[in-house]
């Protein structure tokens, strides 16, 4: 006789917090972000469905809920009848404080429910400075900050997105993390735990993570011990239990037309930072930028074809209501479409409301045709492009591959076309720079402005530089660079100041932004931390840290504080992980954890880098060797299709 599973238990519906948050909404400042409701926003029935997520955007509504990713996977899952997705961002210290006084816990935007009701607490991190901000909600939740102290009661709180790839520094308070794409990876994890409900919830908590570390494509970093030297570097990193494997993969879509979200995108109630309709038109890039990270974990590149572009706009915009539709990737003007996408979308919204846009634009990559198509409904926005470092030099050490002239001659275009605006981005403290690299900059606005002028025959020709500063991130060349302390990157700053303001020919038509160097050194331990920087987030979180992505928010004096404190004792400071150049042969806390690229070709990289030798994009050229296509199983998807924009039906004007 065959033993049967157990019945599953019919779980309890938890109850909605609104009641008693609503009164507190009036005492705080922009309360119509926590009340949800939005246009396309979903609430399903609790009781009619097996696994229920959660999805945080660890940052505060306007912020988060642009954000693509967590709008991508929201609708995805609840496109799965038996699976349930609601939304939770960072709620602000005003609500904060009235939430621990009156008992109200982190709730859903969608239903109002507890955080801690839900299956899992799906959080996405585009930048390390969100980990304060997990920390106060997994709080406010409820749930222990410690996974180890955590029972079946608790969601499984599991990281995504781009900080993802290094999670250690905050493995203490993660059930399990996920690499790369997210869209089949969440319907897979879905599946695991209705499975494991049905049957009872075998083996418990630890039972379930079992399942999901056993996959290979969830790292759980409880199944994972850390060993260090005496020197304070890595010895290793091992499972410590069978069925575990010893590296963990990340997940690549190969298909994106199968994935055409979001389809629905959610409209915000109160103001964004974006408030267009974004749509995704590749996915990885293989320009080689050496400080990259996004360009080298997201590889290979994975094109849509330009009919399903055409779909999502029309559907897209159809469903929302925006006037403005971005075309998306790391990289927008190397789709090898670009060219008919935004031609045959220009002729579909002639005469409409509906305008184009363009993330930043690289020099090489641009012409005045493609310019000339994304303003032709009349909006005629400055153009921003990326130089990143000051000096030809510079820029070969980071392998971005563009001259001064090449700038200059683009900027002539846009100019001698009817531009009036162009910004220009940089980055201060790249490895091996110096300060003739840095004042560089200088000297390339004032050529842009004389060029402005010159072509135009006019005086109100303008150039923004914008500077950030440079942080070393895993899974790149420079993840062995050492990053140049915070006074270095300030000095550099101020001196590229003065050249800007001493010349009154050039200083007015220059506009300088930046910001100083302290922030990126806190970033810099975060994203090459490990576990032993998690003491440090959990100080820094119960001295009151919150929003550090947020200037007016952010204390580097808490910061270097509570490191202090925290590391004390452990032979590693605060500079061991910023300062300090690494080995080839030293342990990093995320090798376990495998993007797809070869270790020694980022390694043969980054002596290219110190050598100032370049690499061409794989894409027009033979294969480099990095790695990911073989490894993973994956290739390159690029056109041109041929196809086109079909119907290409005008939009009435209004």
């Amino acid at each position: 006789m065959t033993a049967l599973s157990p019945a599953p238990v019919r779980e309890p519906v938890p109850e909605s917090v609104f009641e008693r948050l609503e009164p507190l909404l009036a005492r705080v400042g922009k309360p119509i972000q926590y009340v949800g409701g939005e246009l396309n926003s979903v609430v399903k029935d609790w009781a009619a469905t097996a696994v229920r997520w959660c999805l945080m955007y660890p940052d505060a509504y306007e912020v988060g809920l642009p954000n693509q990713g967590v709008q991508i996977l929201y609708e995805v899952l609840n496109d799965r009848s038996d699976v349930l997705a609601e939304r939770t961002y960072a709620v602000w210290h005003d609500l904060e404080a009235l939430m621990r006084e009156h008992g109200v816990p982190q709730f859903s935007l969608d239903s109002h429910r507890p955080v801690r009701a839900f299956d899992v607490l799906g959080v996405s991190f585009a930048t390390e400075l969100g980990y304060t901000n997990l920390l106060n909600a997994l709080d406010l939740a409820g749930i222990p900050l410690h996974s180890a102290d955590r029972t079946e009661d608790d969601p499984v709180v599991l990281a995504g997105g781009h900080a993802a790839f290094n999670p250690e520094p905050i493995a203490d308070f993660l059930d399990a993390a996920v690499l790369g794409d997210g869209e089949e990876v969440a319907l897979a994890i879905s599946d695991v735990i209705a499975e494991w409900k049905a049957e009872g919830r075998p083996g418990g908590r630890d039972g379930l993570l079992l399942r999901l570390a056993a996959s290979g494509g969830v790292y759980v970093p409880r199944f994972y011990d850390v060993d260090y030297l005496p020197d304070g570097r890595i010895r290793r990193v091992a499972p410590n239990r069978p069925g575990v494997p010893f590296r963990v993969t990340k997940h690549t879509v190969m298909d994106l037309d199968q994935w055409p979200y979001p389809k629905q995108p959610l409209v915000p109630l109160a103001e964004t930072v974006h408030e267009r309709y974004s749509v995704e038109i590749f996915r990885g890039c293989t320009r080689g930028c050496r400080f990259c990270q996004a360009g080298m974990i997201t590889r290979p590149v994975r094109e849509r074809n330009i009919e399903t572009i055409g779909a999502m706009v029309e559907q897209g915009l159809a469903a929302t209501g925006l006037e403005e539709v971005g075309l998306l990737s790391l990289s927008s003007a190397d789709h090898s479409e670009i060219g008919e996408v935004t031609r045959q979308l220009a002729d579909r919204y002639d005469g409409s409301n509906v305008g184009l846009s363009l993330p930043s634009t690289r020099v090489d990559a641009f012409n005045i045709d493609l310019a000339n198509e994304l303003s032709r409904n009349g909006r005629r926005s400055g153009l921003t492009f990326a130089p990143e470092g000051g000096s030809e030099r510079l820029r070969r050490v980071i392998n971005k591959m563009v001259s001064e002239d090449d700038l200059i001659s683009t900027v002539a275009t846009a100019y001698s076309h009817g531009w009036r605006q162009v910004k220009l981005y940089f980055m201060c403290g790249l490895p091996t720079e110096t300060d003739e690299d840095v004042l560089a900059i200088a000297d390339l606005a004032k050529r842009v402005i004389a060029t402005g002028r010159e072509v135009s025959g006019r005086r109100d020709i303008r150039c923004t530089v914008s500077i950030g500063g440079f942080v070393p991130k895993p899974h790149t060349p420079f993840q062995w660079a050492a990053q140049d302390h915070h006074e270095v990157v300030d000095a550099r700053l101020a001196k590229l100041r003065d050249a800007i303001r001493s010349d009154r020919r050039y200083g007015k038509a220059i506009g300088f932004r930046y910001h100083d160097g302290k922030p990126s050194t806190v970033e810099g331990l975060l994203s090459r931390g490990d576990r032993r920087v998690g003491r440090v987030i959990e100080a820094v979180w119960a001295d009151g840290g919150r929003f550090d992505g947020w200037s007016e928010h952010f204390s580097y004096e808490r910061w270097e504080r509570c490191a202090t404190e925290a590391l004390a004792g452990t032979g590693v400071d605060l500079a061991w992980y910023t300062t300090r150049e690494r080995e080839y042969a030293e342990v990093l806390p995320w090798d376990h954890l495998d993007a797809g690229l070869d270790r020694d070709w980022l390694w043969e990289d980054w002596q290219d880098a110190l050598d100032e030798v370049e690499l061409d994009d794989c894409r027009w050229t033979p294969c480099f060797d990095c790695g990911v296509c073989p490894d993973l199983g994956t290739q390159i998807q690029i056109g041109p299709t041929g196809r086109s924009l079909l119907p290409i039906t005008p939009v009435e004007k209004l």
